[in-house]
């Protein structure tokens, strides 16, 4: 595939605007607007490409962007100002949060605090097990760490905050990691 000039068309700070799509084996064209969720498999048997969209992932983006353009409703005042606080530009930070690590983080607190008419028609399928459980994929890179810490600051001081609502906000935190990690830290780490 002939690469442009750059791949890289967007700061990783602001909101997508363009993405690249196939437009041949051997092209990219610029499109405007954020690239779909999904994933491609590579059959290397057949040397094909097929696409998958992931319809409630998209579905998910526009839901916690309408909710985040009207002002977060639903949410506590803590949470009010977690989320100004990550958000402010004004903080001196050593490293600036990504945009994907601030969208990550409001759609967990959209799941749970949203009002229901931002979430009407969204049913997020569970495994039938005793606890709800929601993750957030991201990319390799893309600062899971600190939305972890992000998510376990919400909790705690919601928890800590609103104490009668443990269906919401959980006291106890629980990490579980793979044995396999090549490395302890990246510079990105938040120092918990």
């Amino acid at each position: 595939m002939m690469a442009p000039s750059s791949l890289i068309i967007t700061s990783p700070f602001e909101p997508p605007t363009h993405h690249w799509r196939r437009k041949s084996d051997s092209k990219l064209e610029l499109i405007d607007g954020r690239r779909p969720a999904g994933y491609e498999i590579f059959d290397t048997r057949s040397n094909t490409i097929r696409s998958f969209e992931l319809d409630l992932v998209n579905r998910i983006r526009e839901r916690v962007d309408a909710w985040r353009a009207a002002g977060y409703p639903g949410v506590t005042s803590v949470t009010r100002q977690l989320l100004a606080h990550w958000q402010d530009d004004e903080i001196s930070r050593q490293y600036a949060f990504y945009f994907c690590q601030l969208e990550a983080i409001e759609a967990l607190i959209w799941h749970v605090e949203a009002p229901a008419d931002y979430k009407q028609g969204i049913a997020i399928p569970g495994d039938g097990g005793a606890w709800e459980r929601v993750c957030n994929k991201m990319a390799t890179g893309s600062g899971k760490t600190t939305v972890m810490a992000m998510l376990i600051t919400w909790q705690a001081l919601n928890a800590l905050t609103y104490p009668k609502r443990t269906k919401d906000f959980s006291r106890a935190v629980f990490i579980v990691a793979p044995s396999c990690i090549t490395s302890t830290a990246s510079p990105r780490s938040p120092k918990i």
